[in-house]
């Protein structure tokens, strides 16, 4: 079966993301990126060059680093590096004033196709780390940049695919692991459970609900 999002595989200068860390030595995730990007990019029809994509992911010796990987429709693949500053011990967190569509596959990929997330995140108020965003249905999806993770006293949780959010690298880490298992979360819930929000480049963050 095609997939649904070869239709539109083609918008101008859409592009494939992966957001990696380089820890001054290697990227420790490299594998996992390599395999959401191959995945990703089988979706949508386009050529990856996995050997050349995995050559890119290197960044500076003895520093640590964001790595951002992007792959367009003709296969070409370009990396950037920045400084990675220190990040806050705590994220403090509220909702995203928009909803997004949990039937959405383009969710489900990370591209290019990122303005409900950017306008969320320009939109935060001072002293609001991360907006997260909710379905149609009053369930919790993703932040902004992260993935959510919450624990009721019963062991880490994390919200579905099926809420509509980014098949994360640390998401699918830590359920491989059987350190995290999905559950759905509603909107009311937030206030009520332990909370984390966390991404491959850096690991999971201890959370607190603002509201």
């Amino acid at each position: 079966m095609e997939s649904p999002l070869r239709a539109g595989a083609g918008e101008p200068g859409l592009k494939l993301i992966e957001t990696a860390l380089w820890d001054g030595a290697a990227c420790p995730r490299r594998d996992e990126h390599l395999a959401r990007l191959t995945a990703s990019a089988g979706l949508l029809g386009w050529p990856c060059d996995i050997a050349a994509a995995s050559a890119a992911l290197t960044g500076p010796a003895g520093a640590p680093a964001r790595l951002r990987l992007t792959l367009d429709a003709t296969g070409r693949i370009e990396v950037t590096q920045a400084a990675l500053p220190p990040a806050r011990a705590e994220w403090r967190l509220a909702l995203a004033g928009a909803r997004l569509d949990a039937d959405d596959p383009w969710l489900r990929i990370k591209t290019t196709r990122r303005a409900a997330y950017d306008a969320a995140r320009a939109a935060l108020p001072q002293g609001i780390d991360e907006a997260i965003f909710l379905n149609q249905r009053g369930e919790v999806c993703e932040g902004t940049i992260t993935t959510l993770f919450f624990d009721r006293g019963a062991g880490m949780r994390t919200p579905p695919l099926g809420s509509g959010l980014l098949a994360g690298v640390l998401r699918a880490d830590l359920l491989a692991r059987g350190l995290c298992h999905e559950e759905t979360l509603m909107a009311r819930d937030l206030p009520q459970v332990r909370l984390w929000v966390g991404n491959a480049l850096r690991g999971l963050i201890p959370a607190r609900w603002i509201g």
